[in-house]
């Protein structure tokens, strides 16, 4: 054999392959951590949401017309002005509970619309509705401060008066409760998915809900 040299090929410094695999893993493991956390407040806050509408549709329909015979004449349900306060009180009072992460000011609106009988969607062209307004809201039967949500037209609103909701046979109106809240992100998600190119610049999300319900049945 001839003693010719041969080179040697050294190896790289394994530090630095480390460093870039875990500047390549770093990212989707922060998007995983925060993906998670972020989901979890989420779907807290829609939890209360749900419940909020759940809690408003069921004040309606309890409460039907404000009582009296149908109509919105002289005499015919004297107290129908008192009904749609309460139903946004309703949600209100959920929204405002201990434990609740929703921040009231991100609920744009709440409406009180005449659904659709089978689908459940407000689709039928009547609907109150209800815009965010701190302290400037009609103050409800029993209570002692205004409501956060104001309707322009109330009490004579010419969307769904609730003197015109029928509770009687064969015609029994559904009455759905919506809002539309602006989530604003928790984590440091947006910032992780814009990493990606996910347009992470509005760390927002709407989140909408809503709950439909059959008016209570007049006992006639």
């Amino acid at each position: 054999m001839s003693g010719r040299w041969v080179p040697r090929l050294r190896r790289g410094d394994p530090r630095g392959q480390s460093i870039v695999e875990f500047t390549l893993v770093i990212p989707v493991f922060m998007l995983i951590l925060f993906g998670m956390i972020e989901f979890g407040f989420v779907f807290s806050h829609d939890l209360t949401l749900e419940y909020a509408t759940r809690e408003g549709a069921r004040a309606g329909a309890a409460l039907d017309n404000g009582g009296g015979p149908l109509g919105c004449g002289a005499g015919q349900s004297p107290n129908w002005t008192i009904v749609d306060p309460l139903v946004v009180a309703a949600v209100e009072r959920v929204l405002q509970s201990p434990g609740s992460l929703v921040v009231i000011s991100q609920v744009s609106q709440i409406v009180i619309y005449k659904a659709n009988p089978t689908t459940g969607a407000n689709d039928q062209g009547h609907q109150d509705v209800w815009t965010y307004s701190p302290g400037a809201g009609p103050i409800p039967q029993g209570a002692t401060n205004h409501l956060n949500f104001v309707d322009a037209s109330y009490p004579n609103s010419d969307g769904w008066q609730g003197c015109s909701r029928s509770n009687a046979s064969p015609t029994i109106d559904s009455i759905g409760v919506s809002l539309v809240y602006t989530y604003k992100y928790q984590t440091p998600l947006a910032g992780v998915l814009s990493f990606f190119g996910g347009g992470g610049g509005n760390p927002t999300l709407t989140i909408t809900d809503k709950t439909v319900m059959q008016l209570n049945p007049s006992a006639s």
